[in-house]
């Protein structure tokens, strides 16, 4: 059964984001296997440079609405935009990212349409037309198979559970007029939090501290992401313990990540944990129980106190600046 694919991808600050690439990535896969095509979807301001790279990974079409209007998310404005591509394209499936304004775009666009919306999945397949969408429950410990009986099947993504492939495509770009439909919102004034660090699932570099931090000074943690230009996490049992905000946590319940350099700090592994960064291209582990699980999974393993190896470490990466 042939089934259109529509991915609609978001961006940051003038770049795509990376779930962008999973999400098209992802969507070429589907598409050559239903026989469908590939459409993706991009809005906001002065997003038209961002387009083009998106052929790249696969898209067939790219429809881009580009408008002062739509700078800002707003539901109502995005919502209208999605589903009238929906209709353009004949999109059976619809493939989403997990961040906030995702998971609300996802859930709008289900209600206009009358349809279901898996969240949160961390893989997807396709039998006899039917995407598959499986996602964790009950901390990780189950994996739920959620199967959407009426279309367009929307799904969302977790960060970094897709693989990014580039196609070599030139992918056709199309205009999309902003929607006619007004706004029952207003922004009436936007706050932008600095927090001095590298989005967690966005880095390339993630140092974690786990339940052999003792506390909640992360300071030592900290530095080093610092001087590594990198973001700090924790794991669910320093988050349980309230040493660091949920929004910090790597795991199964947790963030997903998949950086160019993982250092974990008293962390001991447990399969919740590799569940969230299982995936990053070098693992360093930091750990004064040589038996800790992580150490099987390390590309480079310390045995010692991660008070006295991290900050040797900080201190070395200063001098070498």
């Amino acid at each position: 059964m042939t089934t259109n694919i529509l991915a609609i991808v978001d961006h940051a600050e003038g770049k795509l984001r990376k779930s962008a690439y999973e999400l098209v990535s992802e969507g070429r896969r589907l598409a050559d296997a239903s026989g469908g095509t590939l459409t993706a979807l991009i809005v906001g301001k002065e997003v038209n440079a961002m387009a083009a790279e998106l052929g790249e990974y696969g898209a067939d079409t790219i429809f881009v609405c580009d408008d002062s209007c739509m700078a800002d998310f707003d539901a109502d404005l995005y919502t209208a935009a999605a589903v009238e591509v929906i209709k353009t394209t004949g999109a059976g499936i619809v493939l989403v990212g997990s961040s906030p304004t995702d998971r609300t775009l996802a859930a709008r666009m289900a209600a206009k349409s009358g349809v279901g919306v898996a969240m949160e999945c961390i893989s997807a397949r396709l039998r006899d037309g039917r995407l598959i969408g499986t996602r964790a429950m009950y901390g990780g410990k189950l994996l739920a198979d959620v199967i959407l009986e009426a279309d367009p099947q929307i799904i969302t993504f977790r960060s970094n559970v897709l693989n990014i492939e580039k196609n070599g495509k030139a992918g056709a770009i199309t205009p999309l007029a902003p929607p006619p439909a007004e706004s029952k919102y207003r922004i009436i004034e936007k706050k932008v939090r600095h927090t001095g660090s590298v989005e967690l699932t966005e880095a390339d570099v993630v140092v974690a501290g786990g339940r052999g931090m003792g506390g909640s000074d992360y300071t030592v943690v900290e530095a080093l992401a610092k001087n590594l230009g990198g973001a700090v996490a924790a794991s669910r049992s320093a988050v349980d313990q309230g040493w660091r905000s949920h929004e910090d946590q790597v795991g199964q319940t947790g963030k997903v990540v998949s950086p160019k350099l993982y250092v974990a700090c008293g962390v001991s592994g447990a399969i919740q944990h590799l569940a969230g960064m299982s995936s990053s291209e070098v693992i360093v582990a930091i750990n004064n129980d040589k038996d800790a699980p992580i150490f099987k999974h390390a590309d480079y393993g310390i045995v010692g106190d991660l008070f006295d190896v991290v900050p040797a470490v900080t201190a070395q990466l200063q001098k070498m600046k």
